[in-house]
């Protein structure tokens, strides 16, 4: 099979970004209190943001202090910056807002993770940091690398033609692999990488499921969305339960304004639609005129991680704490 000239430069230049990690010609600088870093090998949807959540939620659990560090992906600020959970998109983007708001923790965005983690540990009492969508950021050294997977990784190929931002080669840095729950079983045996391989040079497998939670006894609501995979989440309402009157789909991290609101509206009444239907983080994109779509109903996405105990044990036995 022909590779595609700019896969394969892409494939090239990622090549060496890593070699030059592997062997120490580029530098990660390491904080003084571990991290745990979230990731994946695609562009979005595989479920960073609610892990993230579901982690944060087991740690609080334990009793575990500690933060996030985030890039903050669609900021219009720059520089490191503690998230206010009252504050806006545009100062600190739509997933590190949300996860304030659920978690209720620290979350610290910047370019430089390190820069953040460093204004971190001054400011907060925190065991260890969660880095949030971290597997590619090599510049901030990680005590734990989670990789999470979706089905069409095993198979898909490299920017600019697929979205895969490494190979699955990359996956030998990892510590752990989060698959889907109802991955089918054999589903990846046409690849090198297949699951008992991952198993054999030791990486930890778990499964997460994903479901959302929505009011009930919704009639015919429009259902929208901008996020990487609304496909996904237009089933999972589906699966709810709830018929949709129509499903609307805007790019991911989608900031909407006036006309959006309006043409929303107008579908509504065209398609004599009873309501919104969106999700948490569209909800936070919508921002003072989330008001004009009432009533909107929320969809919150909840990740449930099989044997969660096995797994945060799995995770701190990596973990020296700093004394």
């Amino acid at each position: 099979m022909n590779l595609n000239p700019l896969a394969g430069l892409y494939r090239a230049a990622i090549a060496i970004r890593n070699m030059l990690y592997d062997r120490g010609v580029f530098g990660s600088r390491r904080l003084q209190r571990p991290v745990v870093s979230v990731g994946n090998l695609s562009t979005g949807g595989s479920g960073k943001t609610p892990f993230v959540i579901a982690l944060g939620e087991l740690l609080k659990e334990r009793a575990i202090r500690f933060d996030v560090l985030s890039r903050g992906y669609g900021r219009k600020t720059r520089g490191v910056r503690i998230v206010d959970p009252n504050g806006s998109v545009a100062e600190f983007g739509d997933e590190p807002l949300l996860i304030a708001r659920r978690l209720g923790v620290p979350v610290i965005v910047g370019e430089s993770r390190y820069a953040a983690g460093v204004l971190a540990e001054q400011k907060f009492e925190s065991q260890l940091h969660i880095l949030d969508d971290g597997f590619q950021h090599r510049s901030l050294a990680r005590d734990f690398d989670i990789v999470l997977m979706t089905d069409r990784d095993f198979t898909d190929g490299l920017l600019p033609m697929g979205r895969l931002r490494e190979p699955l080669s990359a996956l030998a840095r990892a510590h752990a692999i989060v698959l889907p729950q109802d991955s089918a079983q054999g589903a990846f045996s046409v690849h090198d990488l297949a699951i008992e391989n991952l198993r054999r040079q030791g990486k930890l497998i778990w499964r997460a499921q994903r479901e959302i939670v929505a009011p009930p006894n919704l009639v015919s609501p429009i259902v929208f969305c901008g996020i990487a995979r609304p496909q996904q989440f237009f089933a999972q309402v589906r699966g709810a339960g709830i018929v949709p009157a129509a499903e609307i789909v805007f790019r991911d991290h989608h900031a909407y304004d006036l006309d959006d609101i309006q043409a929303l509206l107008s579908t509504r009444r065209d398609r004599v639609g009873v309501g919104f239907v969106t999700t948490e983080k569209d909800a936070i994109n919508l921002g003072s005129e989330r008001h004009c779509l009432d009533p909107l109903a929320i969809a919150e996405l909840i990740l449930t991680l099989g044997d969660s105990s096995e797994i945060l044990d799995g995770i701190l036995s990596k973990i020296i704490f700093p004394k």
